[in-house]
């Protein structure tokens, strides 16, 4: 199989101090498009950064990656036609890339950088104040439409409009949909579950998790 795709756009942003529903924090998830030639850098990039590193950021969730297709289903869903590219707080609005075919450990070489899949992306607090909804996050967890997170392989130079060149992880390969279904469906795949917890990229907190639903499922 053959994946290849796209950059649409880029975003980048500062952590900013702000307030939703009496409460005070900081958050990135205000980014803004650049045009040109962007750096990579190990941890993000340039002219990116995180709030809450003990939640965001970090080498497993350097940079986040959204696919562009799914912007129609949220318009849709959330009946606004305001929505710009960095709307999710992504740094990489993409085509041609889904959680269904993109597994934990494949690399994506973009311009002169390298990037590894890593996660899917859980929502949190901050999903719902961006867009003043305190139900989005349940919606973006059924909606399975998650994107995912990269970690940076080599450092380098990208820029809107690159090819995304998709080298996949050996087999068996463990889908970021196949992920999100491990922990979203009633239903557990045992075998698959051994297989993610075995998944030497897959990152340790996915892992604990997996583990703890395993045990319940082993029970019954």
């Amino acid at each position: 199989m053959t994946l290849t795709g796209s950059v649409i756009s880029i975003q980048v942003g500062r952590p900013q101090q702000t307030s939703w529903r009496r409460r005070l924090f900081r958050t990135g998830m205000n980014k803004a498009p650049v045009s040109g030639p962007v750096v990579v850098r190990r941890l993000n990039l340039a002219g990116d950064e995180q709030a809450d590193l003990s939640v965001h950021g970090g080498p497993d969730k350097a940079v986040y990656l959204y696919p562009s297709e799914h912007y129609e289903y949220w318009i849709s869903k959330l009946g606004r036609n305001d929505l710009d590219w960095g709307s999710f707080g992504e740094n990489l609005t993409t085509a041609g890339l889904d959680e269904r075919e993109v597994a934990v450990g494949d690399h994506l070489r973009i311009g002169s950088a390298l990037f590894e899949v890593r996660q899917p992306r859980t929502p949190c607090h901050k999903l719902a104040y961006k867009f003043d909804r305190p139900d989005i996050i349940k919606a973006f967890w059924r909606a399975g439409r998650s994107g995912f997170y990269l970690s940076v392989l080599e450092e380098g130079i990208i820029q809107a409009g690159d090819d995304i060149f998709v080298e996949l992880t050996p087999n068996p390969r463990i889908t970021i949909a196949q992920l999100l279904a491990l922990l979203r469906e009633a239903t557990v795949d045992l075998d698959l579950v051994r297989r993610a917890i075995e998944c030497e990229t897959l990152p340790e907190p996915w892992k604990v998790s997996l583990r703890e639903r395993f045990s319940e499922a082993a029970v019954h």
